[in-house]
């Protein structure tokens, strides 16, 4: 088994073709279909099954895909490290929209100050999609503020968030200085798409109240989020980091959770297998600037209480 070999099977598990696969690496089809066959008898496993003309990965495959993807990058790594001695750093850095939108630029800034050969790039999706990256050695570290799932990663904590609800300042709610989660019972709301850690922390919340709501928008965009709430009198919430310039001038209204419910952690994530470079390292150092977000005590800002009244929790259904 060679390096070949695996990356031969890597092209094949991702076009499930092998005419494309041997397109794709430049070699004959039947190059492509001896690889495969000898990686199958090296580990006496069954890789693809071929059903119609077509080729399914088997769980044995999807195995071998996980740990040939791992090994090549690792390899990636080694030739990069040995050629760069001395001249220039790569580093692939993953962030939520969240941390996109508000952070990124000034630690890409930050870190450039501290490595002048280094070369970056940069992903902004939401936490579901930076996960996936970073177990398919796409990226080499993320910056996240949702849940990560698979053990094979590490996550550190390296600041804190909070969300607010934001609202209209003439919608119904906003001249309120205290409401309770029962007022946003049907409350026409914006959210984020799935796989963000936003909307995955409301609707834990909303649910764990057994407090329906209705999606009226779902966005990936804070500034198509901000817009739906100032023009279309929908609800959010929302990091109260992408806010700043509305809580100076006031042009929306927030309410904070009076339980500090909707307070979260950014992370600091990397595949737990990952050679840890310098750069990463002061990825932590650099994120004490942002452990805490920016937030005026004299500022106006109601409150939203968690407190249900006995007997009126609504139906027992997701929201």
């Amino acid at each position: 088994m060679t390096l070949r070999h695996l990356r031969i099977f890597i092209e094949v598990a991702r076009t499930g073709k092998m005419s494309t696969a041997a397109a794709n690496c430049f070699i004959s089809q039947p190059t492509v279909s001896q690889a495969i066959r000898e990686l199958e008898e090296y580990y006496h496993v069954l890789l693809f099954e071929r059903l119609s003309k077509k080729l399914f990965i088997t769980q044995e495959g999807q195995t071998l895909l996980a740990y040939a993807q791992r090994t090549l990058e690792q390899y990636r790594l080694l030739e990069e490290a040995m050629d760069s001695v001395g001249t220039k750093t790569n580093l692939r850095i993953g962030a939520t929209i969240t941390i996109g939108t508000c952070l990124l630029s000034g630690i890409i800034n930050a870190l450039k100050q501290r490595f002048e050969a280094l070369s970056t790039y940069t992903y902004v999706g939401n936490t579901k999609v930076i996960e996936e990256k970073l177990l398919k050695a796409e990226l080499d570290v993320g910056i996240v503020e949702g849940t990560i799932e698979s053990p094979d990663l590490i996550c550190e904590p390296i600041a804190g968030d909070f969300l607010v609800l934001a609202a209209a300042p003439d919608h119904p709610l906003a001249a309120r200085s205290c409401i309770t989660v029962e007022n946003l019972r049907d409350q026409d709301f914006v959210i984020r798409e799935f796989g963000s850690g936003t909307r995955k922390l409301f609707y834990d919340y909303m649910n764990h109240l057994k407090i329906p709501f209705h999606i009226a928008c779902e966005a990936g965009c804070p500034e198509a989020i901000k817009r739906a709430v100032l023009y279309n009198h929908c609800l959010t919430v929302i990091s109260v980091r992408l806010l700043e310039d509305e809580i100076k001038d006031q042009s929306i209204r927030i309410f904070l959770n009076k339980e500090n419910a909707w307070n979260r952690s950014f992370y600091l994530v990397y595949h737990k297998d990952k050679f840890v470079t310098e750069p990463m390292r002061q990825l932590k150092d650099i994120m004490k600037a942002y452990e805490k977000p920016y937030f005026p005590e004299n500022q106006s800002y109601g409150m939203v209480s968690s407190h249900i009244s006995h007997g009126n929790t609504g139906p027992d259904r997701a929201v």
